[in-house]
C-alpha cells in the first residue's frame, strides 16, 4: 500500500481518496479579505478543486464541513419528502445560513461577514478539528469551552462518546 497526494494506493485495487482527518488546534489570524489559511496537515492533493460547506453553529463558532462530511449531509437531505413541511422548513432555514467556500492554492478559504459575526471573531481565530470536520471559533469563546470542560477528567469526556 502507498500513497499517492490525498490518494492511497492499495496493490491491486483502484486509487481512492483519503478521508481527511481533523486534529489538533491551531491559532490563525484573518487577512484584509477575511480569508484564513487552512492548516497543512488539514490540506489535501486538490482542495482548491473542493467546495467546503461553512455554518454557523448554535454555540457560536463557525462549523467547517469538507467534502465527504457534505456527501453524507446531502445524502440525508435527499431522505426528506417535498411533503414533510417540517423537515424542509428545516432544510430551508439550514442552508440559507450556509456558506459554500473553497480552498485556494495557498490553503486559504474566504469566510462570509456574516459568519465572521456569528463567531465573534475579530482578527485572531483558532482551528479545532473534531476529526471529521473543523470549527473556526474566536479566542474568547474558545477559552470559555475549556473553562467549561477544564474539570472533566478525560475519561469522563470519552465515556460520552462511549469510547
Amino acid at each position: 500500500m502507498g500513497r499517492f497526494g490525498n490518494l492511497i494506493v492499495k496493490k491491486g485495487k483502484m486509487p481512492s481518496p483519503a478521508k481527511p482527518l481533523y486534529v489538533g488546534s491551531f491559532r490563525h489570524n484573518l487577512d484584509g479579505k477575511n480569508r484564513l489559511t487552512i492548516p497543512s496537515k488539514w490540506r489535501f492533493a486538490g482542495d482548491e478543486k473542493d467546495a467546503y460547506l461553512a455554518l454557523p453553529h448554535p454555540s457560536g463558532y463557525i462549523v467547517v464541513l469538507p467534502p465527504p462530511e457534505i456527501e453524507r449531509l446531502q445524502e440525508k437531505v435527499m431522505e426528506v419528502k417535498l411533503s414533510d413541511k417540517g423537515g424542509q422548513d428545516f432544510i430551508n432555514k439550514f442552508f440559507a445560513a450556509a456558506h459554500s467556500l473553497g480552498c485556494d492554492k495557498q490553503g486559504r478559504i474566504g469566510l462570509a461577514e456574516e459568519l465572521i459575526n456569528h463567531a465573534g471573531i475579530e482578527k485572531e481565530c483558532r482551528l479545532v478539528g473534531t476529526m471529521t470536520k473543523f470549527g473556526i471559533w474566536s479566542p474568547g469563546r474558545w477559552e470559555d469551552l475549556n473553562a467549561r470542560t477544564s474539570g472533566e477528567a478525560f475519561g469522563d469526556l470519552m465515556q460520552r462518546i462511549d469510547f
